[in-house]
């Protein structure tokens, strides 16, 4: 068969036939990988090998490089000769290349600009493969690992000798155990969030995403979980060495991340809680900016939870060794701020005080008239991706009645999960209408059913950390939704159309990124990866080996990776990865060899540094 032509339409012939000959086969993927797990132990476990069943020929290489070469010319050297990458120092294993430690520390300290976002320069950036360290062993399931890190992963012990007797983390021979505790859940999070639950609607699914601002190890977050409610907690790399490690390697969802001049890389309207249990956040500082942004990510009825100083300062100004006045100070303030946002406490006791947002402009038009309320003149108030902080309120959404929720009624959960987001049943989102999401929805079921025939450990509780790198409006997590596992679904600032809102009406969390630079995590803090149209999106703006190697850092040894893109850009992504200790399979689009999409599953080689590596094949 002659399948070079020099014409365009002798090119199309040719390619329809080179993929109904690679589509011969049965769609076909056996997922097998050495496992390092065990409590500490470096013993390898076979996984359960799943056989297809059915008449087809297996191919175990299904390939297309020798039919796609193209004809315009030759090759170039570098796509010939696939450049090898190096494992880089081991003193790098816990890497974080935008809050790295050193170019933080030139940064100024007002307003901790130190502790935010700073990107090393393309010149700078690394092009080797960060190791894991020695010892390393996939983590305990999900909820064994809510309770027991194992300590090679994570091998800091600052946190259980400056929080002894907080109770946050314990080291227990070759482990570390979380209990449960915090500086304010002196009883355990259990209780902590019982005192919650008597306030808020949490047991009814009203409230299902929180903020934890300034999370610690996010105990909260972890016992939030049993109560259906997912939280996205953050914390500055900073002093508390690990503590958004000790998060991850937990199984619960968390970034690095800090309030200080910029806004949180959150939509408006997304939380129906946020919390601060003492983490140390001015909030009635810079004219009160903190609890600004706060109002902008709460929905309309939603809650602000502050535990410890300067609540009841009145009892505790001696144990928490300050001043009276500078305490009554932060709570005048922080009062006067929160009726300024039109924000009603609901409650305080104890250490605990919660105010509750309300539900439109209508019913808060006292503020109209105040000479000390600055409203926002963005019309955008989701652009927050670099985005300078501002001492200003962001306006409700217009609502038709005073009882009307501004930007729209949500479902409790779990109906919001497939109920039509509000964002979407307004026209909010350009080019999407009910109809066009509802299909989206019935897509993204089928390509995760497909996913589930190739690797089928990925609802077996295998993965627990699970990330979207092209999240669209949240059909692949909201197809996945299940107990065992959660996905940060990230939403590049260079997407056609800004949907986070959206998935975060449905009951999922996410965040906005730019994937031509590092995310906000540590090393090895994601079981699987799935990434659809991530680099045909990204074509011209940034290098793919500069995201891959990003990708690398960030999953695990073992870890999986599901790409779906056009097959010319899968065949790039294969030949690269292949020289970064990854083992590949092309597999057909579900809907057959003619679909110019395909899929390409990866595997990550478990190696070390300094030590030796195990295949997965």
């Amino acid at each position: 068969m002659a399948l070079k032509s020099s014409s365009a339409d002798g090119r199309t012939r040719s390619s329809i036939q080179i993929l109904i000959v690679a589509g011969l086969c049965c769609f076909f993927y056996i997922l097998g990988a050495w496992q390092r797990s065990g409590f500490g132990k470096a013993d390898i476990l076979a996984e359960k090998i799943i056989k297809s069943t059915g008449d087809c020929n297996i191919i175990p290489n299904l390939t297309f490089e020798t039919h796609h070469g193209g004809d315009v010319g030759p090759d170039d050297d570098s796509e010939s000769k696939p450049k090898i990458y190096q494992p880089c120092p081991s003193r790098l294993t816990d890497y974080t290349p935008c809050q790295d430690q050193g170019r933080a520390m030139t940064f100024p300290r007002e307003n901790m600009i130190y502790r935010e976002r700073h990107c090393p320069p393309q010149q700078e950036k690394l092009h080797c493969l960060i190791p894991a360290p020695k010892g390393y062993v996939t983590p305990f399931p999900w909820p064994k690992s809510r309770d027991y890190v194992p300590f090679a992963n994570a091998p800091y012990k600052s946190l259980t000798v400056e929080k002894a007797i907080q109770n946050w983390v314990q080291y227990e021979g070759n482990v570390f155990r979380f209990p449960g505790g915090g500086t304010q859940f002196p009883q355990g999070a259990d209780k902590y969030i019982d005192q919650l639950a008597s306030v808020l609607p949490i047991a009814n699914g009203t409230v299902r995403t929180a903020l934890d601002t300034g999370c610690g190890v996010a105990s909260l977050g972890a016992y939030l979980w049993s109560r259906n409610v997912i939280a996205m907690s953050f914390a500055p790399r900073d002093s508390h060495e690990a503590q958004v490690q000790f998060a991850l390697e937990r199984g619960v969802p968390a970034v690095i991340g800090v309030f200080g001049t910029v806004k949180l890389p959150y939509p408006s309207r997304a939380f129906d809680m946020a919390h601060c249990s003492r983490c140390l956040i001015p909030w009635g500082a810079n004219d009160g900016m903190y609890l600004m942004e706060v109002d902008r990510v709460l929905r309309p009825g939603g809650y602000w939870v502050l535990s410890g100083p300067p609540i009841n300062w009145k009892n505790n100004y001696k144990s928490w060794q300050r001043p009276k006045e500078e305490l009554q100070e932060e709570q005048r303030k922080i009062e006067e701020i929160a009726k300024l946002l039109c924000w009603d406490k609901k409650y305080q006791k104890g250490e605990m005080a919660i105010w509750q947002k309300r539900l439109n402009a209508d019913s808060c038009r006292g503020r109209q008239d105040d000479s000390r309320a600055t409203f926002c003149k963005s019309t955008d108030t989701d652009d927050a991706w670099y985005k300078k902080m501002e001492a200003c309120i962001t306006p409700y959404p217009d609502s038709g009645s005073s009882d009307e929720v501004a930007g729209g009624q949500l479902k409790v959960f779990p109906e919001r999960l497939v109920a039509v987001p509000p964002r979407v049943a307004s026209g909010s989102v350009p080019g999407v209408s009910v109809e066009t999401y509802q299909e989206y929805n019935k897509e993204w079921k089928k390509h995760v059913h497909a996913y589930k025939k190739i690797n089928k450990l990925i609802d077996s509780g295998r993965y627990r950390n699970i990330m979207d790198m092209n999240a669209g409006m949240g059909g692949f997590a909201a197809a996945l939704e299940s107990p065992k596992l959660w996905v940060m679904n990230v939403v590049p600032t260079i997407a056609e159309k800004s949907t986070l809102g959206v998935i975060y009406e449905r009951g999922l969390i996410g965040i906005y990124h730019d994937w031509c630079e590092a995310f906000s995590t540590y090393p090895r803090t994601y079981d699987l990866i799935h990434a659809s149209g991530v680099f045909s999106l990204y074509k011209d703006r940034c290098n793919m080996e500069d995201i891959l190697l990003e990708m690398d850092r960030i999953l695990r040894p073992e870890g999986a990776v599901i790409f779906r893109d056009e097959v010319n850009v899968l065949i790039k992504v294969r030949k690269m990865v292949g020289q970064m200790r990854w083992h590949t399979k092309m597999v057909d689009h579900e809907d057959g060899p003619l679909v110019p999409e395909k899929i390409l599953v990866a595997v990550k080689q478990y190696w070390v540094a300094g030590g030796n590596s195990t295949s997965t094949q």
